[in-house]
């Protein structure tokens, strides 16, 4: 599948450039290092678009035809736009505006922005998101006592960075009714302390024990962080996100089709529905089709397990620094295996969230039993694929599973995540060479706001491996580094089949969709520890210029 797919690709790049143009174009870039995507072909020097899509690929004195503009690259890198496979987009844009803590080093730096950010909230706003990492003071988490006298009547439930744990004042706690006599909920744990109490920690399922009383942002609120979100996604090269869903609880596709309807949607989304939503899902495309190029849906996220950093993905054997848990299901198994087929058998397209070694295998069977001889077709994901055996890699390659990853956790979980499963499993954690010397499919996102949305830094993670410590310069886990121009078709062109676009998307070929990004510099031929400071000089998506730096 995967090889007729490039073989197709390449044919349509050699044939869409075998003789000179006479088209007309609306736009001609001329004069730059044009990076197709196209798999073993050339740069190109110049591009051609009419309509929003791609007329012409190859060099200015090959373009015989007329255009309206002529745009001179003056030798800057041009590429296909970016493709993000993974980002809870309304969240990021809710991010934005409000406390970070991602880079909080100390409990009580922690502590004073938290307190300090409360301060000038109206009455009845809570403060939300933060994106906080307890291992960057040493690994204990937080407590509602670090953060209660700060800010006092204001709630607060801030999230850790990986979206599976977050923090709750005593006033949010008050709030949801939450004592030392409330259960923890299956596939959750309300962290106590030695009298039984709730410190304020809430992990996976059990966040909704204080997300249900958090209040409904309004449509006005959700715009603006859509728009929010969306001018520094362009900012960065993005020109299309595959959305996973809110990790608030909010409709996300409801407020993506209000944006659209109001004229302010500027890039691409692909939504994704919950999993267990699947009937609602199936009806939706039954009555109105799956979407248009600018907004999609007919695509379902579900969870086997919870994450790494919160002790909560679900390993075979117990976690090295918390050897009382192995991690758990967030999902019933019985209920996920039964809504996976029948959303296949529906015609949806799925991606589900596995990190932990069980949690993978049990998912890939689970695909299996729902396409049998199938499967190759089918473009199921697993989003994260982040500590697969050896096994499960190969397993995953022969049945065409995407493995959808975010090459930035690698840089940044390498910090500590031996420490929690050792150094044998530790081997085959976020392997991409691995998986395309198997012959997988790898793409690659950001995961934001749990880390930050640049592909060019996602780039630099892929190539380099470097931890965002300074500890391993010659890369963690140096094993699995890949090439720059597999990193950049992992954000483009298997990005786009991944999306069920490939043949509309990811590449730069005549009759493709005009999107792309023009870069200060070429990444394949600059210092790698360098590919993270590249500028976005501009942003195209479908033949328009949606962001420009003035640079």
């Amino acid at each position: 599948m995967k090889n007729l797919f490039l073989f197709a690709a390449l044919f349509g790049f050699l044939w869409g450039c075998a003789e000179k143009s006479g088209d007309e174009a609306d736009v001609l870039y001329m004069n730059g290092v044009v990076w197709t995507g196209e798999p073993g072909a050339p740069d190109a020097q110049a591009v051609a678009v009419k309509d929003g899509r791609v007329v012409f690929v190859g060099t200015a004195e090959e373009f015989t035809g007329e255009a309206d503009e002529i745009v001179d690259l003056q030798g800057r890198f041009m590429a296909p736009g970016f493709i993000d496979n993974h980002v809870h987009f309304l969240d990021g844009g809710f991010g934005l505006a409000s406390v970070d803590l991602r880079d909080a080093t100390r409990p009580e730096e922690f502590s004073q922005r938290i307190a300090d950010y409360a301060a000038t909230l109206p009455e009845g706003r809570w403060v939300l998101n933060g994106n906080w990492d307890h291992e960057n003071w040493g690994g204990e988490l937080p407590r509602a006592t670090w953060i209660d006298e700060g800010t006092g009547d204001t709630p607060v439930f801030v999230s850790r960075l990986d979206g599976h744990m977050a923090l709750a004042n005593s006033a949010a706690m008050a709030l949801a009714g939450v004592t030392a006599e409330t259960q923890s909920p299956e596939g959750g744990e309300i962290i106590r302390d030695d009298d039984g109490e709730p410190t304020g920690v809430f992990k996976d399922n059990a966040m909704s024990l204080i997300a249900k009383v958090i209040p409904a942002p309004s449509e006005d609120e959700m715009i603006e962080a859509f728009e929010t979100a969306q001018a520094h996604a362009l900012s960065l090269g993005v020109t299309q996100v595959h959305d996973v869903g809110s990790l608030s609880g909010v409709d996300n596709l409801e407020v993506f089709k209000t944006a659209k309807d109001k004229g302010v949607m500027k890039m691409r989304l692909y939504s994704l529905q919950p999993l267990a939503d699947w009937e609602a899902l199936r009806d939706r495309v039954a009555a109105e089709g799956k979407g248009a190029a600018m907004l999609r849906w007919g695509g379902l996220k579900g969870f086997v397990d919870g994450s790494l950093g919160s002790t909560t993905a679900w390993f075979y054997e117990p976690f090295d620094d918390a050897p009382e848990t192995s991690g758990f299901p967030v999902t019933d198994p019985d209920a996920l295996e039964q809504d996976i087929a029948d959303a296949d058998g529906a015609g949806l397209h799925i991606a589900v969230h596995a990190i932990g070694d069980k949690a993978i295998d049990t998912l890939l069977s689970d695909f299996e039993k729902a396409a049998g001889d199938e499967i190759v077709g089918r473009r199921y994901r697993i989003e994260h694929f982040q500590h697969p055996t050896e096994e499960a890699i190969a397993r995953a390659a022969r049945d065409g599973v995407i493995a959808s990853m975010q090459p930035y956790h690698a840089i940044d979980d390498g910090r500590w995540a031996e420490k929690r499963i050792g150094s044998e499993r530790i081997k085959t954690t976020y392997a991409f060479r691995s998986i395309l010397d198997a012959g997988g499919l790898l793409t690659f996102g950001s995961d934001w706001p749990v880390a930050p949305l640049s592909p060019l830094e996602g780039v630099y993670a892929a190539v380099t491996r470097r931890t965002i410590d300074g500890a391993n310069p010659d890369g963690w886990q140096p094993q699995e580094k890949i090439s720059v121009e597999e990193a950049l078709t992992a954000y483009t062109a298997t990005n786009a089949y991944a999306g069920l676009q490939e043949d509309d998307l990811g590449r730069i070929a005549p009759g493709m969709r005009a999107d792309f990004v023009i870069l200060s510099d070429d990444p394949r031929a600059i210092d790698p520890a360098a590919i993270k400071d590249i500028a976005v000089l501009k942003t195209v998506v479908g033949g328009e210029v949606a962001y420009e730096s003035g640079e």
